[in-house]
Formats: C-alpha cells, sequence, structure tokens
C-alpha cells in the first residue's frame, strides 16, 4: 500500500468521524426594527454567511418578517439601552460540527442587528405541522331529527333514559 492511498483513507476516516460530530440545529432570531426594509435581506445574508463560516450547511431557512413582540425587550446599542416592541423574526435550519456551534454563538452575542436568538437541536425533516383540511359541513350543528323527513326533532325525556339506565345496569 502506498503513502497516498493511506492518507485517503485516513482523510475518508476524519470525513466519516466529522459527519458522526455534526448535528442539525435551528437558529431563530429576532433582528432590530430599525432596520430599513432594504437591509433586512443584507441581514439576513449576513447570518447565513456566519453559518457558513464556521462549517455550517443551511438546510433551509426563512426570511425575517415584521411581527409584534409579546413582551418589549431591551438591547444595548452604542452604549444605549433600547427596548422594542416589533422584531424582525427569522430563521435558518443548518448542519454544522458541534464543536463550532458556541463560537457561533458568541458571533451572534456580538452582532447588534440581532436582539435575541436562540439556538436548539432538530432533526434535517421538517417538523412544521400543515394546515389541516376542514370539510365545510363539518361545522354545522348534528340535528336531531332525519334529513328529509317533516318530522319535528323529539325532546328527550330524562325519566325514560333514568329507566333505560338503570335497566341495562341491572343486568
Amino acid at each position: 500500500m502506498s503513502a497516498t492511498e493511506n492518507n485517503n483513507e485516513i482523510k475518508d476516516g476524519n470525513e466519516i468521524e466529522k459527519d458522526a460530530n455534526s448535528r442539525v440545529y435551528e437558529l431563530a432570531y429576532l433582528l432590530v426594527p430599525t432596520l430599513s426594509e432594504e437591509d433586512v435581506p443584507v441581514s439576513y445574508g449576513n447570518l447565513k454567511e456566519m453559518v457558513s463560516s464556521f462549517g455550517g450547511a443551511v438546510i433551509s431557512n426563512e426570511m425575517p418578517k415584521m411581527i409584534p413582540l409579546a413582551y418589549s425587550m431591551a438591547k444595548v446599542i452604542s452604549n444605549l439601552r433600547n427596548k422594542f416592541n416589533t422584531a424582525y423574526f427569522g430563521w435558518i435550519k443548518f448542519m454544522m460540527d458541534s464543536d463550532k456551534v458556541l463560537e457561533l454563538k458568541k458571533k451572534l452575542d456580538l452582532d447588534i442587528t440581532v436582539i435575541r436568538f436562540l439556538i436548539l437541536k432538530t432533526v434535517k425533516e421538517n417538523t412544521i405541522a400543515a394546515k389541516r383540511f376542514v370539510r365545510p359541513d363539518m361545522h354545522r350543528k348534528p340535528k336531531f331529527a332525519k334529513e328529509g323527513t317533516d318530522e319535528p326533532a323529539v325532546p328527550i325525556n330524562k325519566e325514560e333514559i333514568d329507566k333505560e339506565i338503570d335497566a341495562m345496569v341491572a343486568v
């Protein structure tokens, strides 16, 4: 066996080890609402590039959209404490070596356009629940009388029902 063949085997072994050490993560983030509409795609691209710079492979993502926040959030920018009631929310699902995630977190902490972020371990498959189809006739109230007959619905007699239940229980 030549030295180059041996190096290829080691290289292949390292690649397998690297794949075993890689995990799927999802980065959810809030961007400051003071960004102009033109700057939002730039910040979004910068975040994707930051993930790639740490060896991450983007699986799927969503462009940030302006949302109202459930409560006001504060972020110190240029030694001023700013409070925000709205933010641009987006997410990126990516695969990355688990050793590099902490470095990515440190870099995101320093980004002045990010109010908050969350990095979660997840799965590669799409986990967003699809909207279920609801038939229009499912929302109608049930009728007691059979459809197509002119019989009115019979009122419930509680005494008769109690007698029938007692008869069934006694057996």
